[in-house]
Parts: structure tokens; sequence; C-alpha cells
């Protein structure tokens, strides 16, 4: 009894630990993601913690709200606090080299996330989905929307892509034109606007206003004389939702107008409910809680000593080196299996669809 109150007393004077080992045992893990305004990088920010936890990190979540500078001084601090590993989702991929510098000389690994960082040779790993894959998804499903090749065409189609300063853009484009451009050339599909090539149709910023600009000044320009748009390749959802809403205001969406088959990607709740509502025609679903895992786990591989599990070596050179990467699958999503694929992994939950 006298050496178990001696005990007690000496762990309330905090002379040794009887507590478990504590999630930061093994170190803090900075999370550098772009913004708050898409759904998708709050979904990612939340599974990231939670799988790093699981395998007994820390976490320092950042969101920079895509502020360039912002960005840069929230890793700067991370890299000044001392964490083991920077995992970073980048507004800009080709602004981040100084500081990865800073990264290599204080011996953190950095592991892009699903948007590669250019030009720096301090990139250690790539964790992403098929991007290019992603862009034949988008197209291929735009195709089946329109009803091809069972209905020949010609038919209208208008083509949008994603920030010029996010290296995943040119692949989801690049992956849709290698199905779109060969259908193109054979006149079944026609870009009234002659807008083509991402120099012209890349939208800074995946920003869903811009979007809707660019679509009011398409329509505008092109269809005044009464014929229709028939589909639109968006590459994200947020983007979707901007392009329908400028069709919605010259008057597509009801009987007489009906709408256009429109893409996306994301999988977010609201396109997902503009899918169900037969506004939006399809999104691609990338279940980003799987890229969490696969990125913690690759983490704790590196920080661990081990060996960590990459399945492409060859796709993704940042301008300096190939960088070693994991490919996720990505899967196209329309209201014939909306249910199966996002509701029934749990993705979303069936109330929030109502």
């Amino acid at each position: 009894m006298k050496l178990f109150k001696t005990l007690l007393a000496a762990a309330a004077l905090g002379l040794f630990a009887i507590a478990p080992a504590s999630a930061q045992d093994k170190g803090t893990i900075g999370i550098a993601m772009p913004t708050k305004s898409s759904l998708r990088w709050i979904s990612d920010g939340d599974a990231l913690v939670a799988a790093l936890k699981e395998k007994g990190y820390g976490t320092d979540l950042q969101y920079a709200e895509d502020d360039i500078p912002n960005q840069l001084a929230q890793i700067e601090n991370m890299i000044t606090k001392g964490s083991k590993a920077l995992i970073i989702a980048s507004i800009d991929g080709t602004t981040l080299s100084a500081v990865l510098q800073q990264a290599a000389d204080a011996g953190i690994k950095v592991i892009a996330y699903d948007r590669l960082i250019r030009d720096s040779a301090n990139v250690d790993f790539y964790t992403t989905f098929d991007n290019f894959q992603v862009g034949v998804l988008q197209a291929n499903s735009l195709l089946k929307g329109l009803g091809y090749p069972e209905k020949p065409g010609p038919f209208n189609i208008e083509l949008f892509g994603g920030s010029p300063d996010d290296n995943n853009a040119f692949f989801f484009y690049d992956g849709a034109m290698s199905v779109l451009q060969p259908l193109i050339d054979k006149g079944d599909l026609v870009v009234k606007s002659g807008q083509m090539g991402m120099e012209k149709v890349g939208t800074l910023r995946w920003d869903g206003a811009v979007a809707q600009a660019r679509m009011d000044n398409i329509l505008s320009a092109n269809y005044s004389d009464g014929s229709r748009v028939d589909g639109v390749l968006a590459p994200y959802d947020g983007l979707s939702r901007g392009i329908i809403s400028s069709l919605r205001g010259v008057g597509y969406g009801t009987a007489d107008q009906p709408w256009p088959i429109v893409t996306g990607q994301d999988a977010e709740v609201p396109s997902v409910k503009a899918i169900i509502a037969g506004e939006q025609y399809s999104t691609v679903f990338k279940d980003t809680r799987e890229l969490a895992k696969v990125t913690a786990n690759l983490v704790d591989a590196v920080l661990s000593g081990g060996t960590p599990e990459i399945n492409d070596e060859k796709t993704y050179n940042n301008g300096v080196k190939v960088v070693p990467s994991y490919l996720l699958t990505p899967y196209s999503v329309d209201k014939s299996n909306y249910e199966e694929l996002v509701v029934g992994s749990g993705y979303i939950k069936a109330e929030e669809l109502k």
C-alpha cells in the first residue's frame, strides 16, 4: 500500500507518465490544403487527419483560401514548427520551389497530394487518381448522354478546362480530347464557339463564377440564332453548377429546351442532387477517403524506414524529375449508379441528398 501511494504521488507530480501513448508520439504531419470553398478539399482534410491519427501522428491542417502567399507562409510555419512530413495540395504547383528547398534542408519529406508540384526536385512522392482516365470518363459520359453513336449528330458541344496552374487540368483535358478530338475532326461533334485548347478553355482557380461568365458569353455570341447547345464538357462540379446557372438564364431546363449533357467531377453533394434532378448529367467519383489512406500509409512507411507502395514511376514528370506516384481509380457516376457508388460506399449519406 505504501508503494502504491508513492507511485500515485509520483504520477501526480509528473515524475513519470502512466497514460497510454498519445496520437502525437510519432510527430506532427503538416497538411496544406488550397481552399475551403470546394467541398472536396474539406473532405480531404478531414480524411487525412483521421487516417494519420490512426497511424499515430498529430496533424497541422491549414487552408490557404486560394491565396498563394498565404499557402507559402503556412508551409514555412509547418517547417519551422518541425513537421515530420508535408502533405501539400498546392494552389499553384509552380510556386513552391523555394519553400520546398527549406523542407529538404530540414530533412522533411514532401508528398504532393492530388496536384503535382512542378519545377522542384524536392517532391518525394505524389498521390492522386488516374487523371488522364478522369478525362476519358468525362468524354465517354458526354457521348453516352448525347446518345452517340446511335444518334449520329452532329451535336453542338462546348469545352471547359480546369485551372491552368493545376497540372491535373491538362491531364483531364487531354484525356477527354483523346476521345472527343477524332469526332470533332469527323464533324460528328461541333464546337460552335471555336474555343479549344487549354489556353482558351482553362478556368483560373476552378472558379464557378468565371465558368458561368464564360458560358454567358459563349451563348450570347454563338447561340443567339436559335441553335442549341447539346453538351458541355466540364471538368469539375463547381464549374458545372456555374455553367448550369448560365444555361438556366437563357431558358434551358424546360420542356421546350431540355438540359444539355453537362459532365463534372468530385461527386459533390449539390451536383449529385443536380444529377438526380436531371440538371447535370454526370460526375466523376474519386473516393478521397481512399486517397487519404494511401497517403497516410505512404507517410508512415517513409518515416518508419519502410518501403512506400508506388504503382507509377513513369507518368508524372514535374519538369525536374519523374515523381514516384500512387494512382487510384476514378469512377463515372450518373443517375443510374449514384446510389450504388456514392451512397452505397458511404461517401455521401442518403439523407444529404434529400
